[in-house]
Parts: structure tokens; sequence; C-alpha cells
């Protein structure tokens, strides 16, 4: 296997990870509970959220203080392994077309599609032929500032496939809301950046930069400031390194510390939350550099999968995914 970041072992983080109390933060209040795998959440304008459930396929809507619906199921979804039903996005025109953008795995690919609230059509396919595999599909979606939508993808288990620029695996893809090119990507496709490995979060600052969380082999997990045509060196390197073809991260850490899933920006800072690192990180920046990274409830969810702001309100919501009895919660003092 090609580890040059192994070879860097005199590099040190930038940062020193320190754990933050719970006491820090509220203790989240319980918006929902007895879920299995929810993995992704948006904001609707009133403030009420949607929610996707990666096995069952289900499409969740839930307000604080009622009960959770179902409001739809993509039936043409497939679980398969860690894929199934993921991403979701509300589109920018959101009152006026109703659209629900969803990311999710099938028998043969994975796809991005959209859905009409209240409507039980089967969604509109807008990008099809997303490599698929039991594991590293990616799945995120963000519509950003610019409203064009972003997608994370993972190299389904075909690690050559990052560094292609051909291939939608193992990117961050831009497209518009129709599912065309965005204007000014670097390789007139979807492609906004290539060298991904399993990229499970999306989050733009206050000045409009993105960011994106990945998962490593075994060496080192990562957050990107996200550049078009930028190539963050999957497979060939994993972590910082010395390898000037290919663009370090803003902040590294063990995958036993982290395994990052779903990120969201708030107040200067990136939340980042942790699969196998059972807790939630908080990443201050100074422009990109990350200044200091401190972590809260460590243990005491269990697997985190998924942090959002909600516009509306400035709260932040988090999912776990632990497999069984997993929670939607909702934040108002942070850590």
């Amino acid at each position: 296997m090609h580890r040059l970041a192994v070879l860097l072992t005199a590099v040190v983080a930038l940062v020193t990870p320190t754990a933050t109390p719970a006491s820090a933060a509220s203790s989240p209040q319980v918006v929902s509970r007895g879920h299995v795998q929810p993995w992704g959440i948006a904001f609707l304008p009133d403030g009420s959220a949607l929610f996707t459930e990666r096995s069952s396929r289900r499409v969740w809507a839930v307000t604080p203080g009622r009960p959770a619906r179902v409001i739809y199921t993509v039936r043409e979804a497939v679980q398969r392994g860690e894929g199934g039903l993921l991403g979701i996005a509300v589109g920018p025109d959101y009152a006026r077309d109703q659209r629900v953008y969803l990311y999710y795995t099938t028998a043969t690919d994975n796809r991005v599609a959209y859905v009409t609230r209240g409507s039980a059509a089967r969604p509109r396919v807008l990008l099809d032929g997303i490599p698929a595999a039991s594991t590293h599909n990616g799945g995120r979606l963000l519509f950003g500032p610019d409203g064009l939508l972003y997608a994370g993808t993972g190299d389904a288990q075909v690690r050559d496939a990052a560094q292609d620029p051909h291939s939608l695996g193992g990117k961050v893809l831009r497209m518009t809301k129709d599912g065309r090119p965005a204007p000014g990507n670097p390789f007139d496709t979807v492609v906004l950046s290539l060298g991904h490995r399993n990229v499970q979060g999306l989050a733009f600052d206050r000045s409009r930069r993105l960011f994106a969380t990945e998962f490593g082999q075994d060496t080192y997990d990562e957050v990107n400031h996200v550049v078009p045509g930028g190539n963050y060196g999957w497979p060939v390197v994993e972590g910082r390194s010395g390898d000037t073809r290919f663009r370090n991260p803003v902040h590294q850490w063990t995958p036993s510390q982290a395994s990052p899933s779903g990120m969201a920006f708030r107040g200067g800072s990136l939340y980042v939350a942790a699969l196998r690192g059972q807790r939630l990180w908080r990443l201050e920046l100074d422009g990109t550099t990350v200044t200091r990274a401190t972590a809260t409830y460590q243990g005491t969810y269990g697997r985190l999968r998924a942090a959002m702001v909600n516009p509306r309100d400035g709260a932040m919501w988090l999912m776990t995914g632990n497999g069984t009895d997993d929670r939607v919660l909702r934040i108002t003092r942070f850590p």
C-alpha cells in the first residue's frame, strides 16, 4: 500500500486536540428517538427538519415538541452495507418548487435526485453513475451560498478512481439544481475536486469557503479546504505530506479519534460529528487555519453521524449512528 504519510511520522499536528467537559455545552434536547441509522438532515424555511434513514429508505419530517412522521420512502434505494438512503438537501427555491434533493444507493450506482414535497412520484434523477459499493459511498449533499448543489462521493473501494478526473468516485461534485455542471468547474464536468477517499461532510464558512471531512484508511482522517481543481492525494498520500502535487488537510486525526462524518459551521468554528471517535469536535478557525481543536460529548451519545445548523434559529442538530434507538438531538448552547 502507498503510505507516504506513514513515512512522515516526524510531522506533528499543528493543533493538539483536547477534551471539553460536556457541562460546557447544553444538554441536547432529544427531538426524536427510536430510529435506525439516520444519516442526512436538512431544514425547511419554517425551521422544521427533514432527515433520512439509511436502511429503511424513509424520509422523516420533525418539529421539536411534535412526533416525527414519515413523508416519503425512496423505493429505488438499496441498502448495500454502508449504502442506502444517505444525504438530503432542501432546494434554494423550495418555497416555489417544493424540491427536496436526495443522494441514495441503488443496485448499480449512487444517484442524486429530487422529489417534490407532498408527491408520491418516483425521484427525478439528476445524476447517476456515481460508483457504489458496500463501503466508501460518500453521500453528503449541501446547497452552497451560491445556490449550487455540492455532493461528497467515495472511491467505492476502487482506490485509483479518486485520481481519475473522468470518474465520479472519490470527488467533491458541484452542479446546478438541475444536475448540470456548474459554471467554472475545472474539468467541464460536475467534478470540483479529486483525490478523496470518502467524503461524508460538507460545510461553508462565513467567507463562502468550502470544507469537507474525509475518512482515511488507517493513518489519518482529514478536514480539507476544497478549491476548484484541488487534488487531495488519495490513494498516494493520507494526511499531510510534503508532496506538492497535493493539498494538505487543514486538520487531521487518527481514525480512533474521529472517523468524521457530518460537519457544520457556526460562530467561527467547524463542528464535526465523529463516528468511531464518538464525540463532537470543534475546530476553531483563523481563515483556513485550525487554531484549536476541542471535543465534547465524548462517549455520551455513542457514534455521531450528522451535525447541521438550523439557519432559522442558529441551533445545531446532531444525529447518532449507533444502529439502535438512534436519536435526533438539538443543541442551543455550544462548547
